[in-house]
């Protein structure tokens, strides 16, 4: 059993419970701070945060939060940090705007992990994304097999542009949904009569369908996983 003692250095530590206004009070100061802080920052620090705006917001958010709670953090210092977190903010976005060299070592550059319908392996491990993930986010976007996307880049936001094929040209590829996905061929599983193409469960890499049972590795990344390739149109 904890004495009332106990209970009470764990709820305030060292303060008398008076210290609670005062927590409320800074909490107030400290948020306007927060609101005109990323209002000084402009419209880029409400959309979709890049990599420098969330070491920025991170960074402001450990300069506001201390003076909240600790009594030994004063508000001003906090005010400190946060003028030259924005004054450093504010600077590097105008060399970043003037020079290309700046804006991608701080942002990074588009990613394309899918050119003609084709995914991309190299640049998709660098996207860090699991194939999970990423398809996912195209099934988000109507999207029901590889044939039908033409284009999809990852912007330096973490965003996805697609770019899809009209009906007319949409092409066989890699079904990604799941049900499809775990429907492999081999150990006595053929391609159906109707199924002119297969894909590769892992890339996407096409080959045409073989009759027999065994079927060679992908020539892209040397997996041996085989789906029946789709050329469904996109329902929007």
């Amino acid at each position: 059993m904890f004495e009332f003692a106990d209970w009470r250095k764990i709820l305030m530590h060292d303060h008398p419970f008076g210290f609670l206004l005062e927590v409320v009070i800074r909490t107030i100061i400290m948020f306007l701070i927060i609101l005109l802080a990323l209002r000084a920052s402009g419209r880029r620090g409400i959309k979709q945060l890049s990599i420098f705006e969330l070491v920025l917001i991170i960074g402001l958010g450990s300069a506001a939060g201390d003076p909240m709670f600790y009594d030994d953090v004063g508000i001003l210092p906090a005010l400190v940090v946060f003028l030259v977190v924005i004054t450093l903010y504010i600077s590097v976005t105008r060399l970043s705007d003037r020079f290309v060299k700046v804006e991608k070592m701080l942002e990074g550059e588009p990613l394309y992990v899918i050119r003609e319908g084709k995914l991309l392996m190299d640049a998709f491990r660098e996207s860090g994304l699991s194939q999970d993930e990423f398809f996912a986010e195209l099934r988000l976007r109507n999207v029901a097999h590889l044939g039908q996307v033409r284009t999809v880049l990852i912007e330096t936001s973490g965003e996805f542009s697609v770019l899809y094929y009209p009906d007319d040209q949409v092409k066989y590829g890699l079904p990604i949904f799941p049900d499809e996905l775990q429907k492999k061929l081999g150990d006595g599983r053929l391609p159906g009569k109707n199924c002119e193409y297969i894909a590769c469960a892992k890339c996407g890499g096409l080959r045409e369908k073989n009759q027999g049972e065994n079927l060679p590795a992908c020539t892209e990344c040397d997996v041996c996983e085989w789906v029946e390739a789709s050329n469904a149109k996109r329902i929007a």
